[in-house]
């Protein structure tokens, strides 16, 4: 391994190498000035029920890659804000299902500069318990 790296060093100069990385990152933030769309797992609490659920969003790079590294806090969102209507499956007795579109409005205002295209696969949510 040693001899590997004592011959690299007589054929290449640690300069070169020293450009090559900067050019590589120079490239990918110019890359990032780009418009791009792809799936984001985006966490949800709707009326402290947490589920996760993968959204198509679109947005320049730079929005998209700090949303993706630093986005790790859970959006609360009240049931009010949504439209559900009771689970028709069987066994889904006191589910609620949440309409996408409703979901998806609701979420737009809190992504300010990503616009999401769609809402994949929502979770069904337990019925909020009646206060007697």
């Amino acid at each position: 391994m040693e001899n590997l790296l004592h011959g690299m060093r007589r054929y290449v100069s640690p300069v070169f190498l020293a450009l090559l990385v900067a050019s590589f990152i120079l490239w990918y933030i110019a890359k990032l000035s780009y418009t791009y769309t792809t799936e984001q797992t985006v966490r949800v609490s709707v009326d402290d029920q947490p589920f996760e659920v993968t959204c198509v969003v679109e947005g320049v790079g730079t929005n998209l890659f700090g949303y993706r590294v630093y986005m790790n806090k859970r959006l609360r969102i009240p049931l009010s804000e949504l439209k559900t209507h009771p689970s028709q499956e069987e066994g889904h007795e006191g589910k609620l299902v949440i309409d996408p579109q409703s979901l998806q409005d609701a979420l737009a205002p809190r992504f300010s500069d990503i616009k999401i295209i769609s809402i994949k696969d929502i979770p069904e949510i337990d019925q909020p318990q009646t206060k007697s």
